[in-house]
């Protein structure tokens, strides 16, 4: 196992990562449960590409555009179905990632079905970890502030909320646009690191996976959303030897898992510096003891 393969595994779990912290915000602080979002990251990708490609745009200008056409796109979407609630949201954002698939089929500017090769590799693992840790700090920062208690609120109990003033479908809106714009970046990353695109790289089976990772890490948690998709995108690398069983252990894993678990690897609490230090036996009134000079 070389390098090169090692890297590759990492890169497309920094991608994922920046996809799923997006969905992470839409589903795990908002409730809302989306099977879609593969067509928010098709939408990024093909964008972020035709920008760079087409009209030569910089790289990372591309890449940032791209998600943010896929975030405009989804104030068109949730116009029309943020009104709906539970399972009937689930349904029309799975209809939209299909109909985008779908478009992208036929639409032979991009390609169709047959793909739009010849993209230049513009990807490597540097970019992708300053992507993760901007999109991290960004999350965390909108988590902590005021929207992101609000978002929660719609959440935990969407009549309260409105109750004591929280315009919620406000912030339903806000949600699914931040959400759709990391999915956008997420894919636009993605094509330049693959150098080729194709409608069936953005099917239902993409956004299912996404979905899982959320689950799987706790809902309400960026740190578990992180570890859920590293842990996620890595784990079928590592099975790669046993052929078409590593499918059936992965699969096996990731039911444990959460029968074992079922409010995720975190359960909706979050990595800190506290808490690192106590799983080291770092107490903390040592350390303050520590950097006074006390003994």
């Amino acid at each position: 196992m070389n390098w090169f393969y090692i890297e590759g595994v990492l890169i497309l779990a920094g991608i994922n990562i920046i996809a799923v912290l997006g969905l992470s915000l839409l589903t795990g602080f908002t409730g809302l449960f989306s099977f879609g979002h593969a067509g928010f990251m098709a939408i990024g990708a093909y964008s972020a590409v035709y920008f760079g490609e087409r009209m030569g745009l910089p790289f990372a200008v591309s890449v940032v555009a791209g998600g943010l056409v896929a975030g405009l796109v989804s104030l068109f979407i949730g116009r029309l179905t943020l009104k709906l609630k539970g399972d009937y949201f689930c349904i029309a954002t799975l209809g939209f990632g299909e109909a985008i698939r779908l478009v992208l089929d036929n639409v032979q500017v991009f390609g169709g079905a047959r793909g739009w090769p010849g993209i230049p590799l513009k990807v490597d693992l540097v970019t992708v970890t300053i992507f993760n840790i901007v999109g991290i700090l960004f999350l965390m920062f909108l988590i902590n502030s005021r929207h992101g208690r609000s978002m929660i609120a719609v959440r935990e109990e969407e009549l309260a909320a409105k109750v004591i003033g929280i315009d919620t479908y406000r912030y339903k809106v806000i949600s699914l646009f931040i959400s759709a714009v990391y999915a956008g970046i997420a894919g636009g990353l993605l094509g330049y690191y693959l150098t080729f695109l194709q409608p069936k790289l953005f099917g239902l089976q993409k956004s299912t996976e996404y979905t899982i990772m959320v689950i799987f890490g706790g809902i309400g948690s960026i740190s578990g959303s992180v570890l859920a998709a590293f842990i996620l995108t890595v784990l079928p690398e590592m099975l790669r030897s046993f052929a078409v069983w590593r499918f059936v252990i992965y699969g096996a894993a990731v039911i444990f898992i959460m029968i074992a678990r079922p409010q995720g690897l975190m359960g909706g609490k979050e990595i800190t510096l506290k808490g690192i230090a106590g799983i080291l036996g770092i107490p903390g009134r040592n350390r303050k003891t520590a950097r006074s000079g006390e003994v």
